[in-house]
């Protein structure tokens, strides 16, 4: 038994009881995943994450990501909220008060450029380390619109129809009428699973999303079911907004060059998050996305394991 250095970070928030919590275990030597894995289990968040040295000595740690189910090979409120966690616990930083932090993640190294404002939460926004990819999907919208306990005339607004995407984690995209319908989904784990089978140990979750929006400075209302994963719904989940981002682009078609939309999230569960997704766009298509959000500390504590 050790004793092991935790904390807990709300992401995507810049105020504390809001966001989605995160549980960073520090001293990982010597626990082997099986242990991870009930720890993360006995945390029961959306995610916690096992810091440890990197490979590469000139990035700054490794993680382990785990729900309380099992092990992804990327995550980002995890990768926000640790990149947050090691600079505020004095990663070195250039004098402007920037740092940039990599990350040894299951899916390859993750860059995170990390900065704080005296009297604000610190922010972090990171590359995606592989660009959102689409994936078959065949269902229609009479069963997607079934398995959220929607109408069909409910699905999809615009020219945006359900889509599925992978950035690392697969997601199936479901766009929605507006704040009224996305209030109202409830997920059918068991109609969703002949919408969206199981890729390797993974269920692609459903992420619900309009145009309509709570925040007049969001782009974007969303939600986030996981189905079968120890956890109903997810109060912010950058994972499932690297995906949406190739659905963005395939149906918004943005003009060429930089562009950044706010995400809110986590409204419905009371955990409101604000997500910042970056896209670059060339020839009409996606060439590179970032993700970014505030992270405050809110516990820490030690774990005997």
């Amino acid at each position: 038994m050790a004793a092991r250095r935790y904390e807990i970070y709300d992401v995507f928030t810049d105020r504390a009881l809001a966001g989605n919590p995160l549980a960073i275990v520090r001293d990982s030597d010597g626990l082997t995943g099986e242990a991870m894995q009930a720890i993360a289990a006995e945390f029961n968040l959306s995610e916690t994450v096992f810091v440890g040295p990197p490979e590469n000595p000139a990035h700054t740690a490794s993680l382990r990501i785990f729900t309380p189910k099992t092990e992804l090979p990327f995550a980002g409120h995890p990768t926000v909220g640790s990149a947050i966690a090691l600079y505020e616990g004095k990663a070195p930083a250039a004098p402007d008060g920037t740092a940039l932090i990599v990350l040894e993640e299951k899916i390859g190294p993750v860059r995170c450029a990390v900065s704080a404002t005296p009297g604000r939460a610190s922010f972090a926004e990171f590359d995606l380390p592989r660009l959102p990819v689409p994936a078959a999907l065949s269902a229609e919208p009479e069963l997607i619109a079934a398995a959220l306990s929607l109408d069909a005339d409910e699905i999809g607004f615009e020219n945006h129809r359900a889509s599925a995407w992978s950035a690392g984690v697969p997601y199936v995209c479901v766009p929605v009428a507006g704040l009224e319908a996305a209030a109202r989904a409830r997920l059918d784990p068991r109609l969703w699973l002949d919408i969206a089978p199981p890729s390797g140990n993974l269920i692609p979750g459903a992420y619900v999303y309009c145009r309509e929006t709570v925040g007049e400075d969001c782009a974007f209302h969303a939600r986030m079911f996981a189905p079968h994963d120890g956890i109903v719904e997810d109060p912010a989940t950058g994972s499932a907004a690297a995906a949406f981002a190739g659905a963005l682009v395939a149906f918004d078609a943005p003009v060429d060059g930089p562009g950044h939309h706010w995400i809110e999230q986590g409204v419905e569960m009371g955990r409101p998050s604000r997500i910042r997704l970056e896209v670059e766009t060339a020839g009409g298509a996606l060439t590179a996305a970032r993700i970014g959000g505030h992270a405050v500390r809110v516990a820490d504590g030690t774990l005997f394991v």
